[in-house]
């Protein structure tokens, strides 16, 4: 079966009130037809996690300058104006998470962990409500995994299994985030044969991805 599918069929699986992940770093590596579509749609109501909050017009800062979120759960929002203006305005939740610890507890999502012990903001805003375990002398932040309903990634390269492939800082958190969701949806740039994608050059495995869009 194909897991190829038109822009207005992704968007579909895509309900008000969801949890998403959307992949990318400041925009690079975004699913952005895909957050475009979702624009033309009244969905509303999103949790959104993501690395940054991107612009207003890149990345899954879209969604935000749009008002479709609620809550966001990122490690920096400073290049998107709208997203500060939210949080000060009342208006959307922001839960700040370190960059290492947040691609930390997607990646324990995806694991089937139950978590991740590190030091990261010991003493720190970040400390608030978390359990501290102490390990061989030394405390640590117990941090949860991150799961969500749907992961929004992009990918350069895509064969027709769904294997993918992504250039240069494009991998950034698509890859992570693949493995986190109950579904994936990957907006792809250029679609291959099987087997032309070589097995160690296949970021993205394709038992990860349910469906693509070209």
């Amino acid at each position: 079966m194909s897991k190829l599918i038109s822009l207005q069929e992704a968007v579909s699986h895509i309900k008000s009130g969801m949890t998403i992940m959307v992949g990318g770093f400041l925009g690079v590596g975004s699913p952005n037809r895909i957050l475009d579509a979702i624009l033309e749609t009244d969905v509303k109501d999103l949790t959104i996690i993501a690395n940054d909050t991107g612009f207003p017009d890149k990345g899954s800062g879209k969604l935000i300058a749009a008002r479709r979120a609620s809550r966001v759960i990122t490690s920096h929002i400073g290049t998107n104006p709208s997203t500060g203006e939210q949080y000060h305005a009342g208006e959307l939740k922001i839960t700040f998470v370190p960059q290492g610890t947040l691609i930390e507890r997607i990646r324990c999502a995806g694991a089937g962990l139950g978590g991740v012990l590190t030091p990261t903001g010991l003493g720190t805003v970040i400390q608030e409500g978390k359990e501290v375990i102490r390990v061989d002398g030394k405390d640590y932040l117990l941090e949860t995994p991150l799961k969500a309903d749907v992961a929004l990634i992009g990918a350069s390269v895509a064969d027709e299994e769904g294997n993918l492939f992504y250039r240069g800082n494009t991998r950034n958190f698509n890859c992570m985030m693949a493995m986190a969701a109950d579904l994936v949806i990957a907006e792809v740039k250029e679609m291959v044969k099987t087997g032309e994608i070589l097995p160690e050059h296949v970021h993205t495995q394709s038992i990860f991805v349910d469906y693509m869009v070209k």
